[in-house]
């Protein structure tokens, strides 16, 4: 941590809650961006009441001790500054404009219209610093059509997401991971840090406006299924990948491996490999287009030599091979993954009265070589840093602060 943080000189205004948006302000504060976490004093971010949680007596779906903290408030948190503010009192818009005014960026994710009624919307904030950089996280966009909340299986719903996966006749099926609550902040951060180029050049702020729905079905446009299913090819295959054949997870003795062989080489040593070269000269199979229109049998081929045999053993004799190859591991197994602890892209997370914890939680899979990321943790409580920021960071004097607060201010 002795190397100098990407963003160490960027200050956020976090006024997310949920999800998609808070996910956009924790990849900022893990690349060192000094992240100010806005929360209503009677209403604050509603992850800090997700379940399950970690405390003094272990983890638990519901809160059974005043220590107990939300694994969604220790994953989504860290790194902040939490400071409260009752946007709705008329005496917090001169502490608004305050926080705006030494503030680089502004992220949100509130329902459209919401933040123009607290005069807090993007032409409200250009008005006071005409330099800072909004970036707006919706669910359908903050102009044109569409409106509502959006949820995640909203959005997967919507974008035709849900009807990629598993096989042909299949009820719809929801991504486990909440992949549009955590690709649109991708896009989001993706889009501040060009702006944040161009704002070097031009001395300007502007609004970054990234929808859920926008993000999810461009992803589902990457693919073209509709045009697949028109040349005979189902838009949903199942565990295989049918013009990529042999390509997809297969089961094996004791559990299932993902095997991609789509090129010629791999197609060759794959056959090598399951004891069966003879294929190489198949007509059937000598091309990627003759095994495309023979699937089935391919898989079937495939399928056979790795049913009898132990997930370990495939995975050694394809590696061998130099086949792509891996077994399927659970969510468990995978974010302890000694390679990827290592490397910070996951992390054990810290409750501060159970120091043993057995929870992972995300890191920053991004590796410098020059400079350092990452998260504090534990999580901030609700207004823990009320006086660094309000005092330290605006000047508020310590009477003016009691003030603010016995107004219902902060």
């Amino acid at each position: 941590m002795s190397q100098p943080r990407p963003l160490e000189d960027i200050t956020v205004l976090d006024l997310t809650t949920a999800l998609a948006g808070p996910y956009a302000t924790f990849l900022l504060a893990g690349l060192g961006a000094r992240v100010i976490k806005i929360e209503n004093p009677a209403g604050p971010d509603s992850c800090r009441a997700n379940a399950p949680y970690i405390g003094p007596e272990g983890p638990h779906l519901t809160r059974q001790h005043p220590d107990d903290i939300s694994v969604s408030a220790i994953n989504r948190l860290r790194g902040k500054k939490a400071v409260t503010l009752n946007m709705k009192h008329p005496g917090s818009r001169a502490v608004f404009e305050r926080l705006v005014k030494k503030a680089d960026m502004l992220v949100e994710n509130f329902s459209r219209g919401v933040l123009e009624r607290l005069g807090a919307g993007y032409a409200d904030v250009h008005r006071m610093n005409p330099r800072l950089l909004y970036c707006s996280i919706t669910g359908f966009g903050s102009q044109g059509e569409g409106s509502g909340k959006a949820m995640d299986a909203i959005i997967q719903a919507l974008s035709g997401a849900m009807m990629t996966s598993g096989a042909a006749g299949d009820p719809p099926v929801r991504v486990g991971v909440p992949f549009a609550d955590l690709c649109t902040p991708l896009f989001g951060v993706i889009g501040l840090l060009a702006a944040l180029h161009q704002s070097q050049r031009t001395g300007l702020g502007q609004h970054i406006d990234v929808s859920m729905l926008g993000v999810m079905t461009s992803m589902v446009a990457s693919e073209p299924f509709d045009l697949l299913e028109r040349c005979g090819v189902p838009q949903r295959t199942g565990q295989t990948v049918p013009r990529l054949a042999p390509f997809g997870v297969y089961a094996t003795a004791n559990g299932y491996v993902a095997i991609c062989a789509p090129t010629e080489a791999f197609a060759s040593s794959l056959f090598h490999a399951i004891g069966r070269p003879e294929l190489c000269d198949d007509e059937r199979f000598r091309t990627r287009d003759a095994r495309v229109q023979n699937v089935a049998e391919v898989d079937r081929v495939v399928g056979e030599f790795t049913a009898v045999r132990q997930t370990a053993d495939v995975v050694a004799i394809l590696a061998q091979a130099g086949v792509p190859a891996a077994a399927v591991r659970s969510p468990a197994e995978a974010v302890r993954d000694p390679q990827v602890v290592a490397r910070g892209e996951t992390v054990r997370l810290q409750h501060p009265g159970v120091p043993d914890a057995d929870v992972y939680g995300p890191g920053l899979p991004i590796v410098f070589s020059g400079s350092a990321t990452g998260f504090d943790q534990p999580p901030p409580g609700i207004g823990e840093h009320n006086g660094e920021v309000y005092g330290d960071l605006l000047g508020y004097t310590q009477s003016e602060l009691r003030e603010l607060q016995s107004t219902g201010v902060i």
